[in-house]
């Protein structure tokens, strides 16, 4: 057995004179359990012992009993309580000159010097020597006691002393060889076990001399591994003896071949960010503190990872990853490089000095768990260790001078993709999904937001559901993803990870937090301030968090994950309704700015305009008509009625309606305004599809529009009739109803009100050639439609006005019509009107003779899917388009539409738009007059 001191040399220095006295306890103690045990004391010096024994368990009981009894001593101070190491060898060694001689002597202090303070190791060979050695191998009658040191104890050769220096240069003792005196009973077969002998039964051990203690025998060994001791060429198995009384928890053997990162075995493949690998090694290779933040799951931690597994080369003194979740910055940093606490220094500058020149890099995760203190420790490495770089991950920036932080962007689509497919995969046992599912994955890693926790819930789920059932859910993510979760830490769950950033809020953060849930999307500083008190600090707060994101504008946005979170909070907070009744104001007032202008008249009613907005309102909306105001929500829908027919949602827009009025019909409802609830009525119908309904709700209106006497509602209420009668067939009566509508708008001074039944009625003279009367119709219309905000936005009555010229093969009139109506479209966000306007350029470019224009400008239309395009022309455009498949021949019209259709709309307007302007000198009927 080999002993002594850690840190003894800076415990000297430490107490003094006092130091002595100390030692001397020290070494009194260990004698003690030495003796205990009958331990031949080989060689003593300094703060370091040689000691052999006659058998392992003896040995070991010695070990353990001597810790315990200085864990026990009254020390000083428990800065000054000396921490010793021990180790333990069984092997031959051979009495030369009355000294011992053996390479399992050297072992043994190498096993020793491997130790730290406080702990015994031993090795293989002892530990075997424990359990299995047979007592036969030792001889009962060999005398292990030393002779005293006045009969003649001498230090061993000069080469064995040098040898046991190797064993740590750290040590301050001078481990050395003691030989027996000459008295000393050699062995039989000339040799004798060294360190400790053979093990025993328990009958062997009642047969022991009666001068020893009895044997510890709650004592287990704990396999640490294979380690190369210092000098020996082959590996040596060490065991740590572990008992009651004696410290567990130790950092790696200290021996040549330790490690120079703690970098973790990746459990599961690491999936794509191979762009955001190379950018955080660049930043990394010119910053000294670079910091990873972003929300709780947003793959931080294996991204860091990744990252530093290539940049070992870099760093040949070390890559040491700590958990900040799970210890003190300072303890959790020593564990990890096996920096044990020193007697009387502060641990932080033990690893100042373990790091002070090495060139290290040290990954901190999670440092939000203590903030304080990693700042602390963080500041203090980097200016003590000049080549020392730090690599933190957390939630918030660690504030440090020149830390560089880097927002972990979202996963790209395609590597949240093929996590997901992955992970569902494995998740499955390992069997690939059924066929077809690949749509459906694409569509739940896109409402994912990118985010490998969510997206590993996900795949996990499904397990129970069908791809297809899943994206169906992921409108509330925390619903699908948690439910019936209860596994422990912080990425065990959505909401657990959550929680993590939420405890750690201010309460005006946190109030903040929750007021902005009720926002559907991005919002503008102006709106965050509007929310609360302090509300500019309070988001400095969640943006430093990640709670929050800034994107382009500068707006601010929370991940649909973060707002399914809040949205709880919120009404676990009792606020909900405050909050979104504060939210349907704010809503109602947008529309006002986006309504009126600043001069007080309507403005044009412009998808455009609408589009920053259509999100807030639609949920304001669905607030309405679940528990805010119906008056507030049927305003709302008036304003979302176009943006719904125009990208198709109008079943969307019809089924909220239905549950305003439900609401109206509660018992306790508040008064609705009749001409309000009218003008919903006039609303729904346009959005119908069934006849019938369609049908139902005109005349609800109509019937309002009367007992209240409004004119205008009237107007529209009877127009909207025509739309029934075309769908039918009945175009005759259609007629005849548009020609009423108008002739009653005139009379009763609303003529704007009967704008739709013009265009109506144009389009019915125009698909009978009367094309004559139809532009002076829609001449007379151009005054209306510029006073109906709704409508000026659309250049309906300019797109007939140049269908009309089509017909009459008037190039000229037709391009000005159309080229207005088609800029005005695409200004306004009509992208289905615009549609019909380059379909109607298109025949323009027909007419004049260009038909592979034509053919090109026909597939850019078709290529706008979802919007409202004009149904009734239908049968023109095909009509048109195989004349010119007649003119072109099959393949070379395949060829063009087909060009047409892959380039984009955007791409088609520009042709439409370049389309050279009639030339004036072909005489044109609209303007021989003229220069007539």
């Amino acid at each position: 057995m080999f002993t002594d001191i850690e840190g003894s040399t800076r415990l000297a220095r430490m107490l003094g004179e006092g130091y002595g006295r100390v030692l001397n306890a020290h070494r009194g103690v260990v004698r003690a359990a030495l003796s205990n045990y009958a331990g031949a004391e080989l060689f003593t010096e300094g703060d370091s012992f040689f000691v052999a024994f006659r058998d392992a368990a003896s040995a070991v009981s010695a070990c353990v009993a001597a810790q315990r009894a200085l864990a026990a001593y009254p020390w000083p101070s428990a800065d000054v309580a000396p921490r010793v190491r021990m180790g333990l060898h069984t092997g031959w060694a051979v009495p030369v000159a009355g000294e011992y001689t053996s390479a399992e002597v050297h072992r043994a202090a190498r096993v020793a010097a491997a130790a730290h303070g406080g702990q015994v190791l031993c090795s293989e060979a002892t530990a075997l020597a424990v359990t299995t050695w047979s007592p036969s191998l030792s001889p009962r009658d060999a005398d292990f006691s030393l002779a005293p040191r006045e009969a003649g104890l001498t230090l061993a050769p000069r080469e064995a002393e040098l040898a046991l220096r190797e064993a740590d240069s750290s040590l301050e003792a001078k481990f050395a060889l003691a030989r027996h005196s000459a008295d000393l009973t050699p062995a039989p077969r000339s040799a004798q076990l060294v360190g400790v002998g053979a093990g025993r039964t328990r009958q062997q051990h009642r047969e022991r001399r009666p001068s020893q203690a009895p044997l510890i025998e709650s004592i287990d060994l704990l396999d640490l591994g294979p380690f190369r001791l210092r000098g020996f060429d082959d590996d040596e198995r060490l065991f740590q003896l572990v008992a009651p009384g004696l410290e567990r928890d130790f950092p790696r053997p200290r021996t040549p071949d330790a490690p120079v990162d703690n970098l973790p075995a990746a459990v599961t493949p690491f999936v794509g960010r191979q762009s955001e690998i190379a950018e955080l090694k660049g930043l990394i290779s010119t910053h000294r503190l670079v910091t990873v933040a972003g929300t709780g799951g947003a793959g931080k931690s294996r991204l860091a990872v990744a990252a530093a597994e290539e940049l070992r080369a870099a760093y040949p003194d070390g890559i040491w990853l700590v958990d900040l979740a799970e210890d003190h910055p300072a303890e959790a940093l020593a564990a990890a490089m096996g920096v044990r606490r020193e007697p009387g220094r502060p641990l932080l500058d033990s690893l100042i000095e373990r790091c002070a020149e090495g060139r290290v890099l040290l990954i901190l995760d999670t440092c939000e768990a203590r903030h304080h203190a990693a700042r602390e420790l963080v500041r203090r490495l980097l200016t003590k260790c000049r080549r020392l770089d730090v690599l933190a991950t957390s939630r918030t920036s660690l504030g440090v001078p020149g830390e560089l932080v880097w927002r972990i962007p979202q996963l790209a689509p395609a590597d949240a993709y093929a996590l997901l497919a992955a992970r569902a995969t494995a998740a499955r046992g390992g069997r690939p999904g059924p066929a077809g599912e690949s749509t459906d994955l694409a569509r739940i890693a896109a409402k994912l937001d990118g985010v490998p926790l969510a997206i590993e819930l996900a795949a996990d789920r499904l397990r129970l559901l069908s791809a297809a059932q899943l994206a169906g859910r992921l409108d509330d993510p925390i619903a699908a993803l948690d439910a019936g979760r209860s596994e422990p830490g912080r990425h065990g769950s959505l909401t657990s990870s959550l929680d993590w950033s939420y405890h750690g809020l201010s309460d005006s953060a946190a109030g903040l937090l929750r007021r902005l849930a009720v926002f559907a999307g991005p919002v503008e500083l102006g709106t965050v301030e509007w929310s609360g008190e302090d509300a500019f600090g309070a988001l400095s707060e969640l943006a430093d968090r990640s709670l929050v994101e800034v994107v382009t504008g500068p707006r601010y946005q929370m991940s649909e994950q973060v707002r399914a979170y809040a949205t709880r909070r919120l009404a676990a907070a009792g606020e909900e309704r405050a909050a979104r009744d504060r939210h349907v104001d704010w809503s109602l007032h947008t529309l006002d700015g986006v309504a009126v202008d600043t001069d007080g008249q309507p403005r044009t009613v412009s998808l455009t305009e609408l589009a920053p907005y259509v999100q807030e309102w639609q949920a304001a909306l669905r607030w309405s008509a679940t528990g805010g105001s119906v008056g507030a929500g049927l305003r709302l829908a008036g304003a979302l009625a176009p943006w719904w027919r125009e990208y198709g949602r109008a079943r969307d827009g019809r089924d909220l309606l239905f549950r305003l009025y439900r609401r109206i019909d509660e018992d306790g409802a508040e008064p609705v305004d009749p001409v309000e609830l009218a003008s919903a009525y006039l609303v729904h119908a346009g959005l119908a599809d069934d006849r019938e309904e369609r049908t139902r709700f005109l005349d609800r209106a109509e019937d309002i529009a009367r007992r209240v006497g409004h004119s205008a509602l009237l107007v529209r209420a009877l127009a909207g009739q025509r739309l029934s009668l075309v769908e039918a067939g009945r175009t005759a009566e259609a007629e005849k109803l548009c020609r009423e509508v108008i002739a009653r708008a005139e009379r009763t001074g609303v003529p704007a009100a009967a704008l739709p039944a013009v265009v109506t009625l144009a389009e019915l003279l125009w698909r009978r050639d009367a094309l004559d009367e139809a532009a002076e119709l829609l001449g007379s219309a151009r005054q209306l439609e510029a006073g109906r905000p709704e409508d000026r936005g659309s250049r309906t009555v300019d797109w007939m006005l140049g269908m009309v010229a089509l017909r009459r093969r008037d190039l000229v009139a037709a391009h000005d019509h159309l080229v207005v109506a088609l800029r005005s479209r695409l200004r306004h966000g009509f992208r289905g009107a615009a549609a019909d306007a380059v379909a109607a350029i298109a025949v323009r470019c027909a007419v004049g003779g260009d038909p592979g224009t034509a053919t090109v400008l026909f597939g850019g239309a078709e290529s706008v899917r979802g919007a409202c395009r004009a149904t009734h022309f239908g049968g023109f455009w095909s009509g048109q388009q195989a004349a010119l498949r007649r003119m072109l021949g099959d393949a070379a019209f395949d060829a063009a539409y087909a060009d047409g259709a892959e380039m984009g709309f955007g791409r088609a307007v520009a042709i439409a738009l370049a389309v050279e302007h009639p030339d004036l000198e072909h005489g044109s009927a609209r303007f021989a007059q003229t220069l007539g």
